[in-house]
């Protein structure tokens, strides 16, 4: 009787969280900090990158059971390599229900299999236009207004499903060599928008700031942290610093030390 006490006792104050399984939607730039310092070709043969190492530590040390996956999405093929504001909002919002939209999962299908789904985009986001003073949400024009657009309605699709949980990254830029400076500025003014005005205290989105990380506070990718000065994928020593914030983030989100 005593020993049954104690046990339940100390399931009642483990780290229990009904919130288990995890998925991280990206192309290459989320890839590489899925692998973090771990060479890919070791990835494929063990099956594991820094992300996945870091749960795995996580779990056995904290008696948690948390399960996080990847997925590259959209896939190149049929929908295509794109995964821009409006790509997501074509797929969840406008093509959004039970079926998938060209062999992508909707947010009905992923909310159902996923408690937690993260999302980004690549760095080609950062290439945004000048406002046409036309905003169509329909449209897959990169410009601040139409971002705008397929942001709001995004938000409110992922406040359909209450019992799960977003996490959606700050936007990815270019170094300074592959955008121009209007580029670079119309970035930061869609970023400061997403951190001051459409990020809503107290409901299920969250958002993680890979733009400060890569930045470290100016406007293009710090060559220091970019695969090169014309390549604006995170490079391995970056990733591998990255990684572990990145984990210890959901982890938090998942144990609600995040409002």
């Amino acid at each position: 009787m005593i020993v049954l006490m104690a046990l339940l006792l100390t399931n009642c104050g483990s780290n229990h969280n009904n919130m288990n399984k995890i998925i991280f939607l990206h192309h290459s730039t989320g890839y590489n900090i899925w692998l973090g310092g771990t060479n890919r070709y070791v990835s494929k043969f063990t099956g594991k990158g820094d992300v996945q190492k870091y749960f795995a530590g996580y779990n056995r040390k904290k008696h948690t059971n948390y399960q996080i996956t990847e997925r590259f999405f959209p896939k190149s093929s049929p929908y295509g390599w794109n995964n821009y504001p409006y790509d997501y909002y074509n797929i969840w919002v406008r093509n959004g229900g039970e079926e998938p939209y060209m062999e992508e999962p909707t947010l009905e299908i992923l909310t159902k299999e996923f408690d937690i789904i993260i999302f980004k985009h690549c760095f080609p986001v950062s290439r945004i236009s000048e406002d046409t003073l036309s905003p169509d949400i329909n449209s897959d024009f990169k410009s601040i207004e139409n971002y705008k657009l397929q942001y709001n309605a995004l938000k409110n699709k992922m406040h359909e499903f209450p019992k799960n949980k977003f996490i959606v990254w700050t936007p990815a830029v270019n170094t300074k060599a592959g955008m121009t400076e209007d580029e670079a500025k119309r970035t930061r003014q869609f970023y400061d928008w997403i951190i001051n005005d459409w990020d809503e205290k107290g409901d299920n989105i969250f958002i993680w700031d890979f733009h400060k990380y890569e930045t470290e506070g100016g406007l293009y990718l710090a060559e220091k942290n970019a695969s090169g000065p014309g390549n604006s994928h995170p490079n391995k020593v970056f990733s591998a610093r990255i990684a572990p914030l990145f984990c210890k983030y959901v982890v938090d989100v998942v144990e609600n030390k995040i409002e």
